[in-house]
């Protein structure tokens, strides 16, 4: 399952301290998320820049 918080598209609010994506989305994409059944989110993009540089050590 996808963490949000390793998620390329999301930061840390400064006020909140709280993880906030910052995919942007339209209307209808939020309303399809949102009725998913699936808890997975699908425009995950995992955030690890070096994980292809320690795969290839």
């Amino acid at each position: 399952m996808a963490d949000c918080e390793s998620c390329q598209y999301s930061y840390i609010d400064e006020y909140t301290g709280e993880v906030v994506c910052d995919l942007d989305l339209d209307e209808d994409e939020i309303i399809r998320l949102s009725q998913r059944k699936c808890k997975e989110c699908p425009y995950y993009k995992d955030g690890d820049e070096y994980k292809t540089v320690r795969h290839q050590m």
